[in-house]
């Protein structure tokens, strides 16, 4: 049993406490730490915490508490982690792990030197589509993976700090772009290097410092293509879907939007349909467990098992560092209109890789560029000759 301290009495915080307490049923959040005592009283009543406390060290510190859970805006994340380093306690923390990958790294590094662990809740890497494709690309499904497009879009967050550069470290890049981007990672390969970014971001409507809207390319060190789209000024509700493309097949997800359960009301009789919906009237796209199809209930299992286990989660503090440096270089490039390299200090996956040939034999004098049935009946093949690179097609 897991008892956990609640960092954070906010939105993201009132969703991992519904899936703690809904999911494996034995673990509990114990202690609530929030920066208002109104706050910290209202969660502390609503989820049954024995403990709570506007002083974020105490609930941290505190004997019955086994792990703590940072929901806390990005700049408070590092100051948290050191806390928990300095006490001992297993953490686990939102994303996006830092505001830039200079946090990030220290807070791996704080937590690996001090020898506790430390979970990286990306949620949209344990929903269960996401699941059911990694297995599959895993199996060799798709074969070589060539390209992985994640999209998250909606109308903006909740909050007040996410506005802020300065708290939040950014816009919808920091925001959307880091779940985009470890799911890209997750069906190219964690251990495949990202090379460089090139990124376009602009602030197209809302009267902020940071972008609201965004579009890069993510380049790996094998020749595959992660790509994101992130905004916050897409109307309609939340838009999460995925697409994986590879040289045997492809898989396309759409997680949240439109997942075949449509609702047409006048608004009578309730008022929140699902995260990020714009309206309860009309034509509506509810979700039939929202806790679940988000991730967060294979997430927090993953996080709980692993601790107990002692066995690392699917997600961890280096891949937060790495999404980081990632959006780094989306930042970087968006300033430059260039192509940007990442930079990643520490590294522990593959080296020195080269893009995969695609060449196809198709015998001692050609490549097989494709193979099909035309409508009339025909079956052909279209070669190309090794020699003189002629492109020719033949009729079998």
């Amino acid at each position: 049993m897991q008892r956990i301290a609640m960092l954070g009495s906010g939105f993201i915080g009132r969703f991992y406490a519904e899936s703690i307490h809904g999911q494996r049923g034995r673990d509990r959040v114990v202690a609530i730490y929030a920066r208002r005592e109104e706050s910290a009283k209202k969660f502390a009543d609503d989820y049954g915490c024995t403990f709570w406390s506007t002083d974020m060290e105490e609930v941290i510190a505190h004997p019955d508490v086994t792990m703590i859970c940072v929901a806390l805006p990005n700049n408070l994340h590092e100051a948290a982690v050191m806390l928990c380093v300095k006490h001992k306690k297993a953490v686990v923390s939102t994303k996006p792990l830092g505001r830039n990958g200079a946090e990030a790294l220290r807070m791996m590094q704080a937590i690996e030197g001090a020898g506790i662990f430390g979970g990286y809740l990306e949620d949209l890497c344990y929903t269960p589509k996401f699941l059911k494709s990694k297995q599959m690309v895993d199996n060799g499904a798709l074969g070589r993976i060539l390209w992985a497009k994640s999209r998250e879009t909606h109308p903006g967050p909740h909050s007040n700090w996410f506005w802020d550069k300065e708290q939040a470290g950014g816009g919808c890049i920091l925001d959307l772009g880091c779940h985009c981007i470890e799911i890209a990672r997750n069906f190219i390969g964690k251990d495949i290097k990202p090379v460089e970014v090139m990124c376009w971001a602009a602030t197209q409507v809302k009267p902020i410092e940071a972008e609201d809207h965004a579009i890069a390319l993510v380049k790996y060190e094998n020749g595959a293509i992660g790509q994101f789209e992130v905004s916050w000024t897409f109307r309609g509700g939340m838009d999460l879907r995925d697409e994986v493309m590879g040289t045997e097949g492809t898989i396309w997800m759409n997680n949240f939007l439109r997942t075949g359960f449509e609702v047409f009301t006048t608004g009578k009789g309730g008022d929140y349909v699902a995260e990020k919906a714009e309206s309860n009237t009309g034509w509506l796209f509810p979700v039939g467990d929202e806790v679940n199809e988000l991730g967060y209930n294979h997430m927090f299992t993953d996080m709980f098992r692993s601790v107990e286990e002692g066995t690392e989660p699917s997600e961890t503090f280096y891949d937060g560092y790495v999404v980081n440096a990632i959006i780094d270089a989306a930042y970087k490039s968006a300033k430059t209109k260039l192509w940007e390299p990442v930079d990643l200090p520490v590294w522990r996956g593959q080296e020195g890789l080269s893009p995969v040939s695609t060449l196809i034999e198709y015998d001692a004098d050609y490549y097989l560029i494709k193979e099909e049935v035309t409508h009339d009946g025909r079956h052909k093949v279209i070669l190309k000759d090794k020699k003189t690179n002629e492109i020719i097609e033949r009729d079998l």
